[in-house]
């Protein structure tokens, strides 16, 4: 990963579970990245049904053991509902909402249905069901409490931003800087909110981005279709696009992306095996 300026960087983990050897990569690269900028540590607590006190308490004692150090205050996304809610509504003005009354299995039906072929990010995209839904029958819905989510309309707002792209870390000629044009489609309608979560992944990371000046985004690169969605969001809010750099993983022995649910790659287990900080970096290949 080229250094080539100061830049606010942030590792943001959500405390579901104990951090692995992914997430040690993850936040030694923010960090790493900042030079002599800022690195902040952002807890990602929206879906609080699945978030825990002592996941977040570990998340600072494994980063500590890692001999990493960020500016305080530490941010929590819990916080910032007002902040994720008066976005939604500037998007929901604009016309580039739209409720979604469709279950994850009739998502996945329609998706057989149709004999459309798996998208190339490995997520099930959205085939916009609800889309062309009339207020009437929205209304009708939600007064009988069906439940629901609300959907950024990708074709909208594409028409509204125009042509976009952002800039990604050595991706140029010569290991310089390089530009990548916005796919709009790439992820699909995404979920903006439902009940019980104000504010999805996508809408609150562009949101909270924004608000601490982070000029730099750091992470794996199975979150890369994500920036062009995020991008989108951006544009759509009249907030700045930070510089992106996607990283490469860190994989089991099948290949396959770590989990939070292997016990034997958390750094909890591994610091319990009297492993040192130094062999987690010759590890994870730093």
């Amino acid at each position: 990963m080229r250094q080539t300026a100061n830049h606010t960087t942030r590792f943001a983990p959500s405390p579901t579970g104990w951090l692995h050897l992914g997430h040690a990569l993850a936040a030694i690269s923010a960090y790493e990245a900042a030079g002599g900028g800022n690195f902040l540590l952002r807890i990602e607590d929206l879906d609080r049904g699945r978030c825990r006190l002592e996941f977040e308490a570990g998340i600072v004692e494994d980063l500590t053991w890692l001999g990493l150090q960020w500016q305080q205050p530490v941010l929590r996304q819990s916080e910032r509902s007002e902040a994720h809610r008066a976005a939604l509504a500037t998007l929901d003005k604009a016309g580039l909402i739209y409720s979604c009354f469709c279950t994850r299995q009739e998502i996945v039906r329609e998706i057989e249905r149709a004999g459309e072929a798996p998208h190339r990010s490995g997520e099930v995209v959205y085939p916009g069901t609800c889309r062309t839904l009339s207020r009437s029958e929205c209304e009708m819905r939600k007064a009988r409490g069906d439940p629901f989510a609300l959907r950024l309309d990708s074709r909208k707002a594409a028409a509204m931003t125009g042509a976009l792209s952002f800039e990604e870390l050595g991706q140029g000629p010569d290991g310089e800087n390089g530009d990548v044009p916005v796919e709009p489609g790439v992820l699909g309608d995404i979920v903006l909110a439902r009940k019980g979560l104000p504010a999805a992944y996508h809408l609150a990371v562009v949101v909270d981005d924004a608000f601490q000046d982070v000029s730099l985004v750091t992470r794996g690169n199975d979150l890369f279709a994500s920036a062009h969605v995020q991008r989108m969001l951006q544009a759509a809010l009249g907030l700045p696009a930070p510089l992106y750099a996607h990283h490469r993983l860190i994989l089991d022995a099948d290949g396959s992306k770590l989990s939070k649910r292997d016990r034997s790659s958390t750094l909890r287990n591994i610091r319990q095996q009297g492993i040192d900080a130094a062999e987690i970096r010759r590890r994870i290949g730093l």
